[in-house]
């Protein structure tokens, strides 16, 4: 990964700095539902603020397409902002122009200013040099925050990057070190676990994996696609027929590159996709015609746990089974408090991401045990994928 700079780099003294984080909160009847993005970029502004910075935020909320919607103004994340953060977070009503200058003129030193949705320009999304501009004016550093929206070669995320001064911020920071160790440049041996329902969604994923990785442990639905590549009849379990010819080549690409491919030897399977519902675990060679494979079985979790123990570096992304609906988030969570205890210990870096999985392991009730847990989606999976990210790539020194 190129080096970039950091807040360690710069004196940010009576300077604006424009800061880009992500404020793409879930809001119900005008209050934030879930503050933990804002939450994840306090220390950066904070520690701007206190090293008297004019503190300019920067963000997006929700997919105005280029038009003004009073519906998906921050305007409301402002005080919910103000509130994680302890001191007053002023609002501006537009990002560019006369309001937006006014406002930030009026800043001192350590104040703290939201700029409205960057997105109800259409220059945002189209990263237009002459919306980057009208951005740039207010501003005499860039600071990104926002690995999650890192994937997007936006005005805000990318274009800001070649015109001003640009430095990762704090929290951006500490997710390009995870990664680093997650991919990057890790201690070996590498398993990755990636679950989830469709091996269609990250053909990509498994195709990068498989070269960087020393195991790849596949389960969720995904697993079915593999195991009735390989002849196993899979029942009525959710499985992509028509997908079979690309899961042998993966494991024909794995098997070349020295990656052993870890499928459930055995799963726990229903004839109805409820909670409670009356489950037995068999072996995967013996999955009932009429029978869903919902989870991988004890047998398979003991396998996925001996890998992680003679593992240095952990990736994980996606569940292993069904684990919003119990009894089938058993295998899921006994891996999860299987990882975190070895990350405890010292021995394991596990790095983990994407929507499911944090939800996952929340639901374990480890994700603060884990060496880093990404909330960032479709920046975490591009990652993965091995794929450019445009907002990192324009932070490089």
């Amino acid at each position: 990964m190129p080096s970039f700079r950091t807040l360690d780099d710069v004196d940010v003294s009576g300077k604006r700095a424009l800061v880009r984080v992500d404020l793409n909160v879930p809001v119900q009847d005008g209050k934030v539902a879930d503050a933990t993005r804002i939450e994840r970029v306090a220390g950066t502004i904070i520690e701007l603020a206190d090293k008297g910075a004019r503190v300019v935020l920067l963000a997006h909320f929700g997919r105005p397409k280029g038009a003004v919607d009073p519906a998906q103004s921050l305007k409301p994340i402002a005080e919910a902002t103000a509130g994680v953060l302890g001191r007053p977070v002023a609002f501006a009503e537009d990002c560019v122009g006369a309001k937006a200058a006014e406002a930030v003129a009026s800043l001192g030193d350590g104040d703290i200013l939201l700029l409205e949705n960057t997105r109800f320009h259409k220059g945002e999304e189209k990263n237009d040099p002459e919306f980057v501009k009208a951005l740039a004016t207010n501003g005499d550093i860039y600071v990104n925050d926002a690995f999650s929206a890192a994937h997007r070669a936006h005005a805000s995320t990318e274009g800001l990057a070649h015109v001003l001064p640009a430095y990762a911020g704090r929290t951006m920071q500490e997710e390009l070190e995870a990664l680093e160790k997650g991919l990057g440049n890790p201690a070996r041996p590498v398993v990755a676990i990636v679950g989830g329902a469709k091996v269609s969604t990250k053909i990509d994923l498994l195709t990068n994996l498989v070269q960087k990785v020393d195991a790849l442990v596949i389960g969720g639905g995904m697993a079915n696609t593999f195991l009735a590549a390989r002849g196993t009849d899979v029942g009525k379990s959710l499985c992509e027929h028509d997908l079979a010819p690309t899961a042998k080549q993966i494991m024909i690409e794995a098997a070349t590159a020295g990656c052993a491919i870890i499928l459930p030897s055995d799963a726990v399977v229903a004839r109805e996709f409820k909670a409670g519902a009356e489950n037995e675990t068999v072996d995967v060679d013996a999955v009932p015609a009429d029978g869903m494979i919902l989870d991988v079985g004890p047998k398979t979790v003991e396998t996925i746990s001996q890998w992680i123990d003679r593992a240095a570096t952990l990736v994980w992304n996606g569940p292993l089974g069904a684990f919003e609906i119990a009894p089938f988030d058993m295998a899921t969570v006994a891996a999860a408090k299987f990882a975190a205890a070895r990350t405890a210990d010292g021995k394991l870096v596990s790095v983990a991401g994407g929507g499911d999985t944090v939800a996952a392991l929340n639901h374990a009730g480890i994700a603060d045990d884990f060496t880093y847990v990404s909330t960032a989606g479709g920046a975490f999976l591009e990652w993965m994928e091995g794929k450019p990210l445009p907002g990192v790539d324009a932070l490089s020194r």
